[in-house]
């Protein structure tokens, strides 16, 4: 029993060490606010992902947050280890709920990204995905010799063509080889890309929820892959992780000091625009009080006036 314990600490030194190394480290606490930690219902799971639960409640289960914390940092290890040695990571999210968390996080952090829809061949085929990439390039300038001579409907196909091209090559319209690693969200909806990726040799990072066999993914992340708060908690700590492998610094949320100032600003321009009404109204009360004692001023001639008339009439 005292060399378990033994263990058990010293793993926890460890733990609390790597934890050191990572600036932008998660805690169990806002993994779990961020709802990590629901896995899908009971009868909908892999047996294989028993490692990753701790209990099961109301017919759900509940994923082990601490495993949760463990794996993301052997997986920030990898990624720091991938980018120091100058190699690329291919972000790929093309559910609903993670489009714009991989997008934005991607681009953040000057990698790749697919969101759109996986092409079968992606990785396996990447010479065929060039010279669709080459094509993209080709209808993307305008001063290009393909639309000479051609009419109204021919320029109407090109340019479908190009859109279409557009959606799906713009996150990779600049890759010139194939990434040193792979980041997904859902194992189940993005299994094309990581078989592609097994059969390469690339290792494959993800989220992984209880309906997958975390036994396919070389570092897994085992949380809630549906919701929207975990999947850019996650992907963002991913694209800092990056960021600092590189030698830049993570995102954080406190306010700059160019945004204090700029509202500083706008509060002096309205306090100033108030004054300015307030002073225009008072101009405007003033005339109009000054209004009707001229009114008057001009009544009391014009009655004066009657009244001489009337004295004469009379004399005569």
């Amino acid at each position: 029993m005292v060399n378990r314990v033994h263990v058990k600490n010293s793993n926890s030194r460890k733990d609390k060490e790597k934890k050191k190394k990572f600036m932008n480290h998660l805690t169990v606490e806002e993994l779990i606010k961020a709802g990590a930690h629901f896995g899908h219902p009971t009868h909908r799971w892999n047996p294989n992902y028993k490692n990753y639960i701790s209990m099961k409640k109301n017919g759900v289960y509940i994923i082990d947050m601490e495993q949760t914390s463990r794996c993301m940092i052997q997986a920030s290890e990898e990624l720091t280890k991938i980018v120091r040695n100058g190699g690329n990571v291919l972000f790929v999210g093309t559910k609903k709920q993670a489009k714009d968390a991989v997008q934005q996080a991607a681009d953040r952090c000057s990698m790749y990204y697919i969101v759109e829809r996986w092409l079968g061949g992606t990785l396996t085929n990447y010479g065929t995905i060039k010279k669709s990439i080459k094509r993209l390039l080709i209808l993307e300038k305008e001063s290009s010799d393909i639309y000479t001579n051609l009419t109204k409907k021919e320029l109407s196909m090109l340019e479908r063509e190009r859109m279409k091209l557009a959606d799906l090559h713009r996150g990779i319209k600049d890759m010139k080889h194939l990434p040193a690693a792979l980041f997904f969200v859902d194992g189940i909806h993005e299994r094309i890309a990581i078989s592609e990726a097994k059969i390469l040799g690339i290792p494959t990072i993800g989220i992984v929820d209880s309906n997958t066999d975390p036994r396919n993914i070389d570092f897994p992340i085992p949380a809630n892959d549906d919701s929207m708060k975990t999947i850019g908690l996650i992907v963002n700590y991913i694209a800092d992780t990056i960021i600092e492998a590189t030698g830049g610094t993570a995102q954080v949320d406190e306010p700059m000091d160019s945004d204090i100032i700029s509202a500083d600003k706008e509060e002096t321009e309205i306090v100033g625009e108030s004054v300015l009404e307030e002073s225009t109204e008072l101009e405007t009360t003033s005339d109009t009080e000054k209004e009707p004692k001229e009114k008057l001023e001009l009544i009391s001639e014009d009655e004066k006036v009657s009244e001489d008339v009337l004295e004469e009439s009379q004399e005569k």
